[in-house]
């Protein structure tokens, strides 16, 4: 609990973001478990084989998303793109994402502005 305590620190935010490989898998599902209900946000998952693909519990409102490497599937690419259509800069006003990424660093708090 004191390594969770270390990287996950959640801020106010719109959304939550979660992605790490097969090695995080015990970190992610420990966040998962934490979480209200009422969270909203999306969980990346890069396994090597579908055979390394599992299930996850979570909120209602995340997302479980699973990565396969031998399908040419990328972790990166998809968390770059799903911040790009979540942190758009607009006029319509802030969004939020509390992210947490594997090998990354602690969490932290990323928005549009």
């Amino acid at each position: 609990m004191d390594d969770l305590a270390a990287c996950w620190d959640p801020q106010p935010a719109d959304r939550i973001l979660l992605a790490g490989d097969e090695r995080a898998l015990g970190t992610i599902a420990l966040i998962l478990a934490t979480l209200p209900a009422t969270t909203r946000g999306q969980v990346f998952v890069e396994v090597g084989s579908a055979d390394e693909v599992g299930t996850l519990a979570a909120p209602g409102r995340v997302t479980v998303t699973w990565l396969v490497r031998e399908r040419g599937q990328s972790l990166q690419r998809s968390v770059d793109a799903w911040c790009s259509e979540m942190l758009p800069t607009s006029a319509l006003g802030r969004s939020s994402v509390y992210a947490w990424i594997a090998a990354d660093g602690p969490a932290r708090l990323l928005t549009s502005d």
